[in-house]
C-alpha cells in the first residue's frame, strides 16, 4: 500500500540532505578576505557610494572609509536627491564637490526614463571615478581599516573581474534576528557555488556546463562589489541591468555566464572586516524583502511559485506537524533542517533565534516572497 506521507518524509530527507552537502561544499571552496598589511602602492581604487536618504547610517560608513589603511584610495558619494539631509552630513565628514578631492560627492541627475534608481546612481558614480578597480559598498556598510588593502589583494590574487564580499550581518531587534540570519542559510545551501568555483580553475568543465547554466548558478552580494574597470564596462556597467531591482545578483549573474571566456566571480567572505545592518525593524525587513524577492525570479511565476511550496512543504510543515505526527522519518527530517541552520549561525555568527524559531522565521520569509508578488501586481516597489 502506498504511503503518501512517507513518501513525502523521506523525499524530503533527500532534498535536505543535499542542501546540506551543498553548504558544506559551498563553505569549501569560500575564500577568506585575509587582513594584510596596506601595499606600499597599488592600483588607485575608486570607492563608490551611492545614497538616497541614509542620514541615520551613513556616518559610520564615511568615516570608516576615511580611515582606510590602502595609499591610493578615492571615495566618491552620490547623493540621489535625498529628501532628508543626506547630503549635509556627508558634507560634514570632509566630502566636497571639488574634482580634484580625495573624498567626493557627486549630485545626482534626474532619473531617466526606464532606469531603476539604485542602478542610476551607481552608474553615475562609475562614470565620475578614475579608479582602475571600482568598489561599489551600501551607504549601510562599515568596513575596518584594512578592507580595501584586503580587497584588492584577493582581487589581484584570483585574477577576479568581480569580487564579491559576504560582511557581517548586524541584527539588533527580534525581527532582524528572527529573518536576517536566512540569508546565509538560502545563499550558502541553495546555488553551487562550488560549481562556479571548479569551472573557473577546469576550462573543459567551465565549456560543457555552458555560459547559461553557469549564469544561473551566479549571483553577487550589492552590498559589497569590486569590479575590474575593464570588466565592469565590458560588461555594460549598471546600464546592462538599468530595469533590474535586483541588480546585484543580476550582474553576478552575467560574469558567472562569461566564465567559458575566461571571467573570473569570486566570493570571498568579509564577515571578519565589514559589517552591515541592512534593515532595523521588523517593518523594514517586511518592505525591504518585498521589493527584493520577487524580481529574483525574473516574472518566472511558476519558478516562484514551485519554490515557495517546496519550501513551505519541506522546511516549515514539518515543524507543524511534530505534535501530530509521530514518526521517526519526521524526527529525522527536523533534524536535519536544525543542523542545517546550526551550520549557518556557527559559521557566520548569526543570531540562535533565528535557528529556535526556524518555522517562524522562515515562514515569515515565505509570506514576504508572496507579499512580493502581489505588490507586483499593484503599486510596484522602488529604491527608497
Amino acid at each position: 500500500m502506498i504511503d503518501p506521507i512517507g513518501i513525502w518524509l523521506w523525499l524530503s530527507i533527500a532534498i535536505v540532505t543535499v542542501l546540506l552537502a551543498q553548504f558544506l561544499a559551498n563553505l569549501l571552496v569560500l575564500r577568506g578576505l585575509a587582513r594584510i598589511a596596506p601595499p606600499g602602492n597599488g592600483p588607485l581604487v575608486s570607492v563608490l557610494v551611492p545614497a538616497r536618504n541614509e542620514a541615520a547610517r551613513i556616518r559610520p560608513c564615511l568615516e570608516a572609509l576615511q580611515l582606510q589603511d590602502y595609499p591610493n584610495l578615492e571615495v566618491l558619494v552620490l547623493d540621489d536627491n535625498s529628501t532628508d539631509n543626506t547630503a549635509d552630513i556627508v558634507g560634514s565628514t570632509g566630502f566636497t564637490v571639488a574634482r580634484e578631492s580625495r573624498y567626493r560627492l557627486v549630485r545626482g541627475s534626474v532619473l531617466p526614463e526606464g532606469w531603476v534608481g539604485k542602478s542610476w546612481a551607481c552608474q553615475q558614480l562609475a562614470d565620475a571615478s578614475a579608479g582602475e578597480y571600482l568598489m561599489f559598498v551600501d551607504a549601510d556598510t562599515v568596513h575596518s581599516a584594512g578592507t580595501v588593502s584586503s580587497a584588492i589583494n584577493a582581487a589581484k590574487r584570483y585574477r577576479a573581474d568581480l569580487l564579491t564580499v559576504l560582511p557581517y550581518q548586524t541584527t539588533k531587534t527580534f525581527g532582524e534576528k528572527l529573518v536576517i540570519p536566512l540569508l546565509f542559510v538560502v545563499g550558502g545551501s541553495y546555488l553551487p557555488h562550488w560549481l562556479v568555483v571548479l569551472a573557473q580553475q577546469a576550462p573543459w568543465l567551465a565549456r560543457f556546463l555552458g555560459p547559461d547554466f553557469l549564469a544561473g548558478c551566479g549571483t553577487a552580494i550589492g552590498q559589497f562589489l569590486l569590479f575590474k574597470r575593464d570588466s565592469y564596462y565590458q560588461l555594460g556597467g549598471h546600464a546592462s541591468v538599468a530595469t533590474h531591482l535586483v541588480e546585484d545578483v543580476t550582474l553576478g549573474r552575467r560574469v558567472a555566464k562569461r566564465i567559458p571566456e575566461g571571467w573570473r566571480l569570486i566570493t570571498c567572505d568579509g564577515t571578519g572586516l565589514v559589517q552591515c545592518r541592512m534593515y532595523s525593524s521588523l517593518g523594514d525587513i517586511w518592505e525591504g524583502f518585498t521589493k527584493n524577492l520577487w524580481p529574483v525570479f525574473d516574472g518566472d511565476r511558476v519558478r516562484f511559485w514551485f519554490a515557495v511550496v517546496w519550501q513551505a512543504a519541506v522546511l516549515v510543515l514539518p515543524f507543524a506537524l511534530v505534535p501530530f505526527l509521530h514518526r521517526p522519518e519526521l524526527y529525522v527530517l527536523v533534524l536535519l533542517i536544525l543542523v542545517l541552520r546550526a551550520m549557518a549561525a556557527c559559521r557566520f555568527r548569526t543570531s540562535w533565534i533565528s535557528v529556535l524559531c526556524h518555522p517562524l522565521g522562515y515562514g515569515l520569509a515565505l509570506f514576504i516572497a508572496v507579499n512580493s508578488l502581489r505588490r507586483s501586481k499593484g503599486k510596484g516597489v522602488k529604491w527608497k
